[in-house]
Protein backbone atom coordinates (compact mmCIF):
# COMPACT_ATOMS: atom_id res chain seq x y z
CA UNK A 1 0.00 0.00 0.00
CA UNK A 2 1.30 3.50 -0.38
CA UNK A 3 0.65 6.66 1.82
CA UNK A 4 0.15 9.12 -1.01
CA UNK A 5 3.53 11.51 -1.56
CA UNK A 6 5.43 10.28 1.43
CA UNK A 7 5.97 6.73 0.31
CA UNK A 8 5.58 3.65 1.16
CA UNK A 9 4.18 1.95 4.76
CA UNK A 10 8.00 0.33 4.57
CA UNK A 11 9.27 4.02 4.11
CA UNK A 12 7.46 5.04 6.91
CA UNK A 13 8.25 2.52 9.71
CA UNK A 14 12.05 1.60 8.86
CA UNK A 15 12.79 4.73 11.13
CA UNK A 16 10.77 4.12 14.29
CA UNK A 17 11.41 -0.16 13.52
CA UNK A 18 15.34 0.71 13.57
CA UNK A 19 14.71 2.87 16.62
CA UNK A 20 12.84 -0.05 18.55
CA UNK A 21 15.59 -2.16 17.24
CA UNK A 22 18.62 0.07 18.81
CA UNK A 23 17.13 0.98 21.66
CA UNK A 24 16.18 -2.59 23.12
CA UNK A 25 19.51 -4.46 22.21
CA UNK A 26 21.28 -0.83 23.95
CA UNK A 27 19.38 -1.26 27.11
CA UNK A 28 19.60 -5.10 26.66
CA UNK A 29 23.84 -4.63 26.65
CA UNK A 30 23.84 -2.02 28.97
CA UNK A 31 22.91 -4.66 31.92
CA UNK A 32 26.20 -7.04 31.17
CA UNK A 33 28.81 -3.89 32.71
CA UNK A 34 30.38 -4.81 35.31
CA UNK A 35 28.59 -3.55 38.83
CA UNK A 36 25.37 -3.77 37.06
CA UNK A 37 22.82 -5.60 39.50
CA UNK A 38 25.60 -6.60 41.98
CA UNK A 39 26.40 -3.08 43.40
CA UNK A 40 23.81 -1.97 45.62
CA UNK A 41 22.21 -1.87 49.74
CA UNK A 42 20.32 -3.95 51.72
CA UNK A 43 17.09 -2.74 52.68
CA UNK A 44 14.41 -4.03 55.02
CA UNK A 45 10.99 -4.25 53.60
CA UNK A 46 7.87 -5.64 55.80
CA UNK A 47 10.50 -7.12 57.85
CA UNK A 48 13.00 -8.90 55.26
CA UNK A 49 16.03 -7.56 53.85
CA UNK A 50 16.08 -7.45 50.41
CA UNK A 51 18.74 -6.89 47.64
CA UNK A 52 18.43 -3.25 46.10
CA UNK A 53 21.03 -2.47 43.39
CA UNK A 54 21.77 0.83 42.40
CA UNK A 55 22.05 0.29 38.45
CA UNK A 56 20.38 -2.09 36.64
CA UNK A 57 19.39 -2.42 32.85
CA UNK A 58 16.57 -0.90 31.86
CA UNK A 59 14.47 -4.27 30.36
CA UNK A 60 15.03 -5.97 33.19
CA UNK A 61 12.25 -3.35 34.75
CA UNK A 62 8.75 -4.27 33.88
CA UNK A 63 8.03 -0.39 33.45
CA UNK A 64 10.21 0.00 30.66
CA UNK A 65 9.06 -2.94 29.11
CA UNK A 66 5.75 -2.04 29.41
CA UNK A 67 6.31 1.32 27.97
CA UNK A 68 7.98 0.61 24.50
CA UNK A 69 5.21 -2.17 24.61
CA UNK A 70 2.50 0.92 24.25
CA UNK A 71 4.23 2.99 21.92
CA UNK A 72 4.44 -0.11 19.79
CA UNK A 73 1.38 -0.95 20.12
CA UNK A 74 0.02 2.55 19.32
CA UNK A 75 2.18 3.07 16.73
CA UNK A 76 1.00 0.29 15.14
CA UNK A 77 -2.71 1.32 15.14
CA UNK A 78 -1.39 4.71 13.89
CA UNK A 79 0.34 3.26 10.89
CA UNK A 80 -3.07 1.37 10.33
CA UNK A 81 -5.39 3.97 10.38
CA UNK A 82 -3.08 6.01 8.23
CA UNK A 83 -2.84 3.05 5.81
CA UNK A 84 -6.62 1.92 5.29
CA UNK A 85 -7.91 4.89 6.78
CA UNK A 86 -10.36 4.84 9.64
CA UNK A 87 -13.39 3.34 8.31
CA UNK A 88 -11.29 0.18 6.99
CA UNK A 89 -9.79 -0.07 10.35
CA UNK A 90 -12.75 0.12 12.82
CA UNK A 91 -14.81 -2.84 10.40
CA UNK A 92 -11.73 -5.04 11.81
CA UNK A 93 -13.02 -4.36 15.27
CA UNK A 94 -16.81 -3.04 14.78
CA UNK A 95 -18.88 -5.59 12.09
CA UNK A 96 -22.16 -6.17 12.61
CA UNK A 97 -22.83 -7.93 9.40
CA UNK A 98 -23.26 -11.34 11.20
CA UNK A 99 -22.99 -12.39 14.80
CA UNK A 100 -19.81 -14.09 13.88
CA UNK A 101 -17.94 -11.34 12.37
CA UNK A 102 -19.96 -9.37 15.58
CA UNK A 103 -17.65 -12.04 17.83
CA UNK A 104 -14.30 -11.65 15.85
CA UNK A 105 -14.27 -8.24 15.75
CA UNK A 106 -14.27 -8.47 19.75
CA UNK A 107 -11.68 -10.95 19.87
CA UNK A 108 -9.49 -8.45 17.81
CA UNK A 109 -9.76 -5.75 20.41
CA UNK A 110 -9.01 -8.26 22.82
CA UNK A 111 -6.12 -9.29 20.82
CA UNK A 112 -4.23 -5.60 20.54
CA UNK A 113 -4.88 -5.66 24.49
CA UNK A 114 -2.57 -8.74 24.66
CA UNK A 115 -0.12 -7.45 21.85
CA UNK A 116 1.23 -4.95 24.58
CA UNK A 117 1.27 -7.97 27.71
CA UNK A 118 3.10 -10.40 24.96
CA UNK A 119 5.65 -7.48 24.14
CA UNK A 120 5.94 -6.71 27.30
CA UNK A 121 6.55 -10.09 29.41
CA UNK A 122 8.41 -11.75 26.85
CA UNK A 123 11.29 -8.81 26.67
CA UNK A 124 11.01 -8.67 30.80
CA UNK A 125 11.15 -11.62 31.34
CA UNK A 126 13.59 -12.31 29.19
CA UNK A 127 16.18 -10.04 30.18
CA UNK A 128 15.55 -9.96 34.01
CA UNK A 129 16.33 -13.87 33.79
CA UNK A 130 19.51 -13.56 32.81
CA UNK A 131 20.44 -10.48 34.58
CA UNK A 132 20.15 -12.72 37.95
CA UNK A 133 22.04 -15.41 35.95
CA UNK A 134 24.60 -13.15 35.73
CA UNK A 135 24.72 -11.82 39.60
CA UNK A 136 24.35 -15.37 40.44
CA UNK A 137 27.45 -16.84 38.04
CA UNK A 138 29.54 -13.57 39.77
CA UNK A 139 28.47 -14.27 42.95
CA UNK A 140 29.45 -18.33 43.07
CA UNK A 141 32.76 -18.11 40.67
CA UNK A 142 33.89 -14.03 39.98
CA UNK A 143 36.77 -14.30 37.78
CA UNK A 144 36.40 -17.17 34.20
CA UNK A 145 33.24 -18.73 35.05
CA UNK A 146 30.85 -15.49 34.21
CA UNK A 147 32.56 -15.10 30.61
CA UNK A 148 30.43 -17.69 28.43
CA UNK A 149 27.11 -16.54 30.16
CA UNK A 150 28.01 -12.89 29.24
CA UNK A 151 28.53 -13.80 25.66
CA UNK A 152 25.03 -15.87 25.82
CA UNK A 153 23.43 -12.58 27.37
CA UNK A 154 24.66 -10.63 24.48
CA UNK A 155 23.25 -13.01 21.97
CA UNK A 156 19.62 -12.92 23.87
CA UNK A 157 20.17 -9.20 23.97
CA UNK A 158 20.42 -9.39 20.46
CA UNK A 159 17.98 -11.64 19.54
CA UNK A 160 15.20 -10.41 22.06
CA UNK A 161 15.59 -6.68 20.06
CA UNK A 162 15.33 -8.30 16.57
CA UNK A 163 12.23 -10.42 17.91
CA UNK A 164 10.67 -6.85 19.43
CA UNK A 165 11.42 -4.94 16.35
CA UNK A 166 10.30 -7.66 14.11
CA UNK A 167 7.00 -8.34 15.96
CA UNK A 168 6.12 -5.07 15.56
CA UNK A 169 6.77 -5.10 11.53
CA UNK A 170 5.04 -7.92 11.37
CA UNK A 171 1.92 -6.61 13.19
CA UNK A 172 2.12 -3.15 11.36
CA UNK A 173 2.32 -5.77 7.95
CA UNK A 174 -0.73 -7.52 9.13
CA UNK A 175 -2.87 -4.99 10.18
CA UNK A 176 -1.93 -3.16 6.62
CA UNK A 177 -3.18 -6.41 5.08
CA UNK A 178 -6.47 -6.81 6.85
CA UNK A 179 -7.52 -3.29 5.45
CA UNK A 180 -6.21 -4.43 1.91
CA UNK A 181 -9.00 -7.42 1.98
CA UNK A 182 -11.83 -4.96 2.22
Amino acid sequence: PRLGRRGTVARQVFGVIVTFFFFVILNNWFGIFPGMGSIGFMEVHEGKEIWVPWLRSANSDLNMTLAIAIVSVVFIQAISIRTVGLKHYLQKFFNFKSPILFFVGLLEIISEIVKIFSFSFRLFGNIFAGDVLLIVMFGLVPFIAPIPFMGIEMFAGFIQALIFSMLTLVFIKVSVSHGEAH
